[in-house]
């Protein structure tokens, strides 16, 4: 499987990026250890977290994931065959977002801790205050990137102005550059990401690692009507999506995928991997028979007749 560079980094990811916001949520540990281990033995190697998953079960601080993630490192002792990425300055029940270098430089050391790891490889700025200036939050990244407890940066719900001002101080005063992008982005939200964000990833090298990506489950094609909202905890998240540019973007998934005899999710991951500078998305399953049709987007080539018809049906 070929593996693609992280920005101007030296961390190679495999094309689909594991996003652990359902550990400690809808997986415990035993479930959770399963599919941690199904997408390593598929050949995959990049995991993602944050701090604040997931502090909704309890309405705690969080941490839940990467306690999960750091207990199966433990246990399987494949450290550096991973790049592990976690985020910070999300909300969570004990505090608000925040990116000052207070929160950062204590957050860092607590999902160390929690990930029970010495290195985080890439960490990014999960939500902006956008009170905290620019430079103090990349400062705090440089002096946790000195010492050796992360080695990358990314960005995620960050403003576009705020993006470009971060690149801006980083040239300024010499200070680490975002390497990674992590926005929403597929088949069903398009519009914002392309106009507001793709020429900045373009402009500035950043891999694209949309979350997110199978728009809370509907692009898998379990959503068809509110009757099926009951199949997931997740699944209301999938209900603004059930409109005629919804069900033309499904129409679409189900004809490509009658083609390539493969799934709805298969064939949108496949698209997003189609796109400039998309290096991974991330995917969350519950289960292996999920998972299985997730891993097979890298291998599915789509064609420019597939392609054109689905960004038909979603422009």
């Amino acid at each position: 499987m070929e593996k693609i560079k992280i920005g101007q980094t030296d961390l190679e990811a495999a094309p689909i990026n594991l996003g652990g916001n359902v550990f400690g949520w809808t997986l415990d540990e035993k479930k959770s250890f399963e599919i941690l281990d199904a997408f390593t033995a598929g050949g995959f190697n990049f995991i993602d977290t944050a701090d604040m998953y997931s502090f909704w079960v309890d309405g705690g601080s969080g941490g839940q994931s990467e306690k999960i993630i750091g207990a199966w490192l433990k246990a399987r002792g494949n450290r550096e065959n991973l790049i592990i990425a976690t985020k910070v300055g999300g909300a969570t029940g004990v505090h608000p977002i925040d990116t000052s270098k207070k929160h950062i430089l204590k957050s860092v050391d607590e999902s160390l801790k929690r990930l029970q790891t010495d290195y985080i490889d890439l960490y990014y700025t999960h939500y902006d205050d956008e009170k905290t200036p620019v430079e103090e939050t990349l400062e705090a990244y440089n002096e946790i990137i000195k010492s050796g407890k992360v080695r990358y940066i990314g960005a995620s719900n960050i403003s576009p102005e705020r993006l470009t001002a971060s690149f801006d101080a980083s040239e300024k005063y010499g200070l680490p550059k975002y390497q990674a992008l992590q926005p929403h982005y597929n088949l069903v939200e398009r519009a914002y990401y392309e106009t507001n964000y793709a020429p900045l990833a373009e402009k500035y090298g950043m891999s694209v690692f949309p979350y997110w990506s199978l728009a809370s489950g509907f692009l898998s094609g379990k959503y068809r009507s509110e009757a099926d909202f009951s199949k997931s905890i997740r699944g209301g998240g999938a209900a603004k999506y059930l409109n005629e540019k919804g069900f033309a973007v499904l129409a679409a998934l189900d004809k490509i995928s009658e083609k390539h005899q493969s799934a709805p999710s298969t064939v949108a991951l496949a698209w997003l991997l189609a796109q400039p500078n998309v290096g991974a998305p991330v995917v969350s399953a519950t289960n292996l028979f999920q998972l299985e049709g997730l891993l097979a987007a890298p291998g599915l080539s789509l064609d420019n007749e597939d392609l054109a018809l689905l960004n038909e049906a979603s422009k």
